[in-house]
């Protein structure tokens, strides 16, 4: 590889190179090299899984089937905030749908659209989130909010968009 598009591959994957090195590039350590990257980019983008299969000698099928067969894995882009509605029976039978129709009409989001046009809220079902006492339960990255009312959720909402607008 000659040295202009070594430069180029630098730039490019610059952060999944930092990242291949925390691991010393051992294909043992694929899982924690993929949880990095999509730390890093809130996704698994393609090119990106491809440069990481040759970066460790991988295959980049054996590469992809890792990334698919995880739940945690996406090869979608997510919003900065995830927004995860329990609808287990516990918050199915609290109004979980009534939540995630409330949510989904706040956020505009229409049809099987599960991410914001501006990247910010990626909103998600999970069969159970293991919080039952406090059903309705919705999780927005790692801060769990129970007994949530789709006013509620619209205010949990709107205060994250208050604060991101405070940090432009």
């Amino acid at each position: 590889m000659n040295t202009g598009n070594m430069e180029r591959t630098d730039r490019t994957f610059g952060k999944v190179c930092d990242i291949l090195d925390r691991y010393h590039r051992d294909p043992r350590k694929l899982i924690p090299i993929l949880q990095a990257v999509q730390e890093e980019y809130r996704y698994l983008p393609e090119d990106i899984l491809t440069f990481v299969a040759t970066s460790i000698d991988l295959p980049p099928a054996r590469v992809y089937g890792v990334a698919t067969f995880y739940s945690h894995f996406t090869l979608q882009p997510k919003g900065k905030y995830v927004v995860k509605l329990c609808d287990g029976t516990a918050c199915h039978v609290k109004g979980s749908e009534r939540i995630l129709d409330h949510i989904r009409s706040h956020l505009g989001l229409k049809d099987d659209q599960t991410t914001t046009p501006d990247m910010l809220f990626t909103v998600e079902t999970v069969s159970c989130l293991g919080a039952c006492g406090l059903a309705p339960v919705v999780v927005i990255n790692d801060l769990v909010h129970g007994q949530v009312t789709p006013d509620h959720a619209r205010e949990l909402l709107d205060e994250i968009r208050k604060n991101e607008g405070a940090q432009e």
